[in-house]
This record gives structure tokens, sequence and C-alpha cells, in this order.
């Protein structure tokens, strides 16, 4: 008879008991629930600088998952790096130098060359949402404005690591200028759903994330699915050139979080989820400051709020990976039928928000509808936040009437071009709305103006390029930062933007064989990333041929 042989260990990795004590140890009473797998990973890697393996066997076991659905999600994100049994472990301070449009314009790339520090790691980063102080380097969390290499010297050496705190409407002022006295009235039954949802109707606000969806409208269809209803809301602005959530979020949080409660109550929401990107970290300090100043002080009825900390991916822009990475997965796009508002959160009907669309509701609501939608130029409705960067003498978030047009833009608000520089081209909405000429400078710049041009708004992230630059190679940039940022679920986004880009750093474009490769994209890929990547390659072909012929 054969006996069976005896393991001398466990099936599986074995779990290192010191690994297992320091995981404990920093989970602390939090519940081990599944959607909790990303926060639980940063406290990991907020500890140790990167991910080791033992931590992660011992959290999987902690929160009673497989090893590889750990692995899956802790590897699927840029800001945490997994370190495996024998591998060399990694300096604990990171250099992060974004390498993004206005960041590149303003001299990064000889900048990233000319930093090196020992026992630290200086490493190219994509857009970090600070597009109107580029060239911008995060030393940790500390975000260096205008960088150069004295000042990055400065914040390694002195151990300036962390973001500095801002002034901002604390929720003491906002209370004291009548703040959230127009929710309390909701509650109170002095306003009624229908009447609030009308005035957003009638004002034309439309999502200002990029997709530009009526914001009634949407509290109108998720109002009308099915109870538990809950509430998304996105501020992983990761579009390159855009930085308008931050703006607001640094000055006024409240009348975020007010725009936020009304409309979670016009569309019967019972729980809010806030998605905020981990390059915000002086956002996340007066989020978590101020939520719980509103939470020991409430002005009326609170529905249980969650902030949720991202992990550097650029694809948990689109609604669907969002809501994937706020469950505790890999941020990957959804199929659609079924759509958010139906089966989003949980599988609940959700309402997803950019921040700045309800940032808005309580002033349109206060000041009416008329007041907003009378706002506009060129036969458009309303306002817009203006991510201003590039070649301009004043750069930043500029508040104008929708439909303004860039050269109105620049001359009004931006006090004109940088001395010695000529506008040549602009991007009219971040790294996938295009890319158009000076001579097309009149456009007005709102959702829908811009289409018959083969570009959109988006998130009106503005661009401006001189004639010191190329379009070509903004586009190659740009192609650079979707190849690095796609999720990989659909091979046209995983393989074309790759592709793209070494057909691009050619002297003279294959401009049949690119244009094919685009058609590919945007045909089938699955989310907006893949379909939107060639817009800046296609903008080159059809608007400066001149340059890649």
């Amino acid at each position: 008879m054969i006996k069976a042989r005896v393991r001398p260990t466990p099936k599986g990795r074995v779990v290192d008991p010191k690994a297992a004590a320091e995981v404990q140890a920093l989970l602390g009473d939090a519940p081990r629930r599944r959607d909790l797998l990303i926060e639980h990973l940063h406290k990991i890697n907020d500890k140790f600088g990167h991910l080791p393996a033992a931590h992660l066997a011992a959290l999987a076991q902690e929160m009673r998952l497989a090893l590889t659905e750990v692995f899956e999600v802790a590897t699927f994100y840029h800001h945490f790096e997994v370190v495996k049994e024998g591998e060399r472990v990694p300096e604990a301070l990171a250099v992060r130098v974004c390498d993004s449009i206005a960041c590149e314009l303003a001299g990064a790339r000889e900048l990233l060359e000319k930093l090196k520090f020992e026992g630290v790691r200086v490493i190219p980063a994509p857009c970090v949402g600070r597009c109107e102080v580029a060239p911008c380097v995060v030393v940790h969390q500390n975000p260096i404005a205008q960088a150069t290499p004295a000042k990055v010297a400065d914040a390694v050496h002195s151990r300036q690591l962390e973001c500095p705190e801002t002034k901002y409407i604390d929720y003491e002022q906002y209370r004291k200028a009548g703040g959230y006295r127009l929710i309390a009235d909701c509650l109170a039954g002095a306003r009624k759903r229908e009447d609030i949802t009308k005035i957003m109707e009638d004002s034309g606000l439309r999502g200002l994330g990029g997709a530009g969806f009526p914001a009634g409208r949407k509290w109108r269809l998720v109002a009308a699915e099915p109870e538990p209803r809950v509430m998304a809301v996105n501020i992983d602005e990761g579009e390159p050139g855009t930085f308008k959530d931050r703006w607001y979020l640094e000055r006024d949080p409240h009348r975020f979080l007010e725009g936020m409660l009304i409309a979670a109550w016009c569309a019967g929401v019972g729980e809010i989820w806030i998605y905020l990107r981990d390059e915000y970290a002086g956002c996340r300090s007066i989020l978590e400051r101020e939520l719980e100043k509103l939470r020991l002080d409430k002005p009326c009825a609170l529905p249980p709020i969650h902030l949720r900390r991202g992990a550097g991916a650029y694809i948990c822009g689109e609604e669907s990976a969002m809501i994937e990475s706020i469950e505790g997965k890999r941020g990957m796009p959804r199929l659609r039928p079924p759509y958010v508002a139906q089966v989003g959160l949980f599988g609940r009907p959700t309402l997803e928000h950019n921040m700045e669309t309800v940032y808005w509701v309580r002033e349109i609501v206060e000041k009416g509808a008329q007041w907003f939608a009378s706002q506009g130029r060129n036969g458009r409705k309303g306002l817009r936040s203006f991510s201003v960067s590039g070649r301009v003498r004043k750069p930043g978030v500029h508040l104008a009437p929708a439909g303004i047009t860039v050269r109105e833009l620049i001359d009004e608000y931006c006090g004109g071009m940088l001395d010695g520089h000529q506008f040549y081209a602009y991007l009219p909405g971040g790294a996938s709305g295009g890319i158009l000429p000076a001579s097309k400078g009149d456009i007005p710049l709102d959702f829908d103006t811009l289409q018959p041009h083969g570009c959109f708004i988006g998130s009106a992230a503005i661009v401006i390029l001189s004639r010191n630059d190329k379009a070509s190679h903004a586009a190659v940039n740009l192609m650079k930062f979707f190849h690095d940022e796609s999720c990989g679920k659909c091979t046209p986004c995983r393989v074309g933007p790759g592709k793209a880009v070494n057909l691009m750093q050619e002297r003279k474009w294959n401009q049949p064989l690119l244009n094919e490769l685009s058609q590919a994209m945007m045909d089938a890929s699955i989310c907006g990333l893949g379909q939107a990547a060639p817009n800046p390659a296609l903008s080159v072909m059809k608007f400066f041929s001149h340059e890649v012929e």
C-alpha cells in the first residue's frame, strides 16, 4: 500500500507571521470587506513605500480572498509597486516628474534628465493635474510648482514630503454665509424635488466631466429606478490639461458637498461614494477634515458618505471603471447595456456625476435657471470652467461664457500669449479632444460645436501651442499617454496606441496605415479611451499635414 505523501506546509503560499501581524496592525478594526481592498493596499504601500509580496499574502488571508485577486488589483494601478520575494526593494522616496503635454512644453524632459539623488527614485509620471504650474514635480505627495532642479533638491533634502495646506472656505465660514440652508430646506419640505429638478433642466447644465449629459435629466432617470439607489462622484480628473476639479476643491469644498447632497436628494439616493484621484493628497486632507466637521455638526440628516482613494489609473475617469475601482477591483470599463443608472455600483441604480457638475447646483437653484442659461456667447448657454495651460501669460482655471472662442479666451482671460510666442494651435478638450490650428480659433467652445472638425470639448481643458511648438510632437506625447493608460481589456486599445506611437515617431508618417489603425481603435474599443485616442493623430494629418509629409 502506497502511503500518501504528507506536505510539510499547507498548499499555497505560506503566510509569514511577522507580515500577518503588521497587516493586522495596519488595518486595525477596519472592516475586511472586498470593496476595501484598494484602501487596505494603500495602508501597506504608505507604510513601506511599496507592496511586499509577503504582506500581500497576509492581506489575502486577512480578507479571505484568493491571492490572485489581491495581486491582480495591486499590479493594475500605477501607484502600487509590488515587490516579489528576492527582488530589489525600491527606494522609499519617489520623485515623480510629470511628462504630460503642458509639462513637456515647459521643459519636463530636460528636467527629468537633471534630477539625480542618491537613494531616491526619480521617475516620469502621467499628468498630475497641475498643468497651470508646469513643469510640476511631486516629491512623495508634495507638488513642486514650476519646478527647477534647485527647488526639487531642496524639497528632497529637507524632507518636504507632504502637500502644503491651502486656504479655503471651511465649514464654519460656509455655514456663516448661508451654506447648507438649501439642503436643509429640501429635507424640511420647504422645497420640492420636482421644482429643483426642473430648475436644473431649464438651466441647461450638462455633465462637466466630458460626456455632457444633461444633469436634470440624469436625476430623473435614476429617480425612476427601484430603490436602493446610490451616488458615485467622479473626481479622478486624469485627462492631461484638466485641473478644474482640484482648483474648486482647494477653494470651496462645501459648495461641492452641498450640491452633491441636493443632487442625491432629488434622485432619491441613500448612500454616496466620492472617488478622488490619488495625486490630490491636499484635496483628500481637506475633504477628510471637512466631512468630519459636517458629520459632527449636521445641518440636517445626512446619508452615509464614503471617500475613496484612487491609485493612479486614468481609465478610472470612465464611470464604469471608477465603479469597479470603488468595489475594490481593477478599474476596467464595463460593457453596456446595462447602464450605470440602471445597474451600477454594487449592482444598484447609480447617479454618477463629475465633481464640478454638482458644484454649480446650489448657485443655479438660488439664482435661477435663467441666470445660468443667459451666460453664453455665440448662441450657446451657460458658463464653463476652462483649464488653460501652455503658452499663455495667465494659465489657470478661467470661468467664462460657454461658446467663447479660444482667441477671446486668450485675449480676455489669459493675458495674451507669452512674450516671444505666436498662437499656432490648441487642444480644445485635453488629450483626447484633438488639435486644431490657429486658423480655427474662432469656433465657439462648447458641447457639439467642435465635432464637425473632428474634435470635442470634453472637460474644457485648453492647451495653447505656439509657433515654437509642433502639433505632431504634441500628438506623439498624447498617444504615449494613451498607450501607458490603456487598461488592456480590449485588443485595439491595448495594442493600437503603441503601434501608433511607432508610426508617429517616423519623420514621415505612413498616413494610410495610421488612418486604418485609427479606424480600428475607434470602431472596436469598448470605452472612450480607445475610441478617442486616435484624435490627436487624425487632427495632425487633417490640419498639420505639412509637419508629417
